[in-house]
């Protein structure tokens, strides 16, 4: 007889392993007359832990996607010079490891990645009432990245722009062994200047970065098949943004810095203007649902009247908390505490930040130098000035 495999996502098996085990617990009733104070204790130690289990399993969810960003706790110590440094470290999975084994140094400039989008988000996002502050728990995540949600949207499509905007300026600085400079533009160059100069290598940016930052996703043990196929697009959305980030950027030549002469290269632009345009994105995101046409599966927006989902756009699955208040099973840590803008009516204002529940106030002073002087030759003098300004935090 042929054997049968069977497929479990993992959310169907979290609530059937809970299902099961609360009812299996709620029909078992042990007559304890019978049992010793030792077996008792055993049951009910027992009992105690299914409970627990239980609860784990609603607030654990797979993310493997982003596991890698964990490299900054202790990668930055790794040489990178042998291929068993690759096991060493939480985060990667079989695919990545063979990919590290085979290209070691690129490590250097992955584990700067995991660095870079971590900073990025939090920078991006510290006017929001989500900010980001989750990501420092990788490679383990909290509801608000292990799930299908707009934030986890954003910052898998920050994450995947980041590793091949970090291997193409390694490869432009001289870094990698494997590559060098970007191929000289073939378009025409204008009369006013000429290609020349070291361009980002974005080509083989995002090869090697899509091989890295898909990889999780192409293995099914990464969590069911919409999530999986959710991240792979914001993915790509992400490495889209990394390519319209593309610009020429020019070095002028010259008697006097007069510029008759323009040598021109493309280069990209920095992680913090393409996590802006990431989290423009974010703003206008669409909800997906799964759906199957013929052989595929694809995502398609929730909404029949939205049209089609775009290449360049984030898509999640998972609506989000408003994160007012505290709520570990859904990744909310709450803005209790958290500074606010009296004066602003954006997101970081004291309405919006605290939720209605109002502010307090507090001064805090400010230890500046002032009035700096230059004295030939040669040092400058400087004042100490205190300063107090007002500062509001949300109740």
């Amino acid at each position: 007889m042929k054997e049968r495999e069977l497929h479990f996502d993992s959310d169907t098996f979290s609530v059937g392993c809970a299902v099961c085990i609360l009812t299996t617990w709620k029909d078992f009733k042990p007559d304890f007359s019978r049992v010793s104070k030792r077996q008792k204790s055993k049951m009910t130690a027992c009992r105690n832990f299914l409970l627990f289990f239980v609860m784990c399993l609603s607030v654990i969810y797979p993310c493997t996607g982003i596991s890698w960003l964990g490299l900054t706790v202790n990668g930055s110590s790794v040489g990178w010079n042998q291929t068993h440094h690759c096991k060493l470290l939480d985060g990667l999975v079989p695919d990545q490891l063979q990919l590290c084994k085979r290209n070691l140094e690129l490590m250097h400039s992955i584990v700067h990645a995991a660095k870079l989008t971590k900073s990025a988000c939090q920078s991006s996002f510290s006017d929001m009432r989500w900010n980001c502050s989750s990501i420092e728990s990788a490679p383990h995540f909290t509801p608000d990245l292990a799930k299908g949600t707009r934030e986890a949207a954003f910052v898998f499509s920050l994450a995947a722009a980041v590793v091949s905007h970090a291997i193409a300026r390694s490869c432009a600085s001289g870094e990698l062994p494997s590559c060098s400079c970007a191929p000289a533009p073939s378009e025409q160059a204008a009369p006013d200047f000429r290609w020349g100069g070291c361009g980002d290598n974005v080509r083989y940016g995002l090869q090697m970065g899509s091989a890295f930052s898909d990889a999780p996703m192409r293995n099914r043990r990464s969590g069911p098949q919409a999530f999986r196929l959710m991240q792979l697009h914001n993915n790509a959305a992400g490495r889209q943004a990394l390519m319209d980030a593309l610009e020429v950027k020019c070095k002028c030549h010259g008697v006097s810095g007069s510029c008759s002469v323009k040598t021109c290269w493309k280069g990209l632009q920095d992680i913090n203007s393409i996590s802006a345009d990431l989290k423009s994105k974010y703003l206008s995101a669409t909800k997906v649902i799964p759906r199957q046409f013929g052989t595929r599966r694809q995502l398609v927006p929730r909404e029949m009247e939205v049209r089609p989902v775009g290449e360049n756009e984030l898509v999640y699955l998972v609506s989000s908390p408003d994160y007012c208040s505290q709520n570990a099973k859904q990744g909310s840590f709450g803005t209790t505490e958290r500074q606010c803008n009296k004066t602003s009516t954006g997101s970081e204002s004291c309405g919006l930040m605290c939720c209605g529940r109002g502010y307090n106030a507090y001064t805090e002073v400010l230890v500046e130098r002032c009035q700096c002087k230059y004295h030939w030759c040669c040092y400058v003098s400087c004042k100490t000035c205190h300063r107090t300004i007002e500062r509001y935090v949300c109740k």
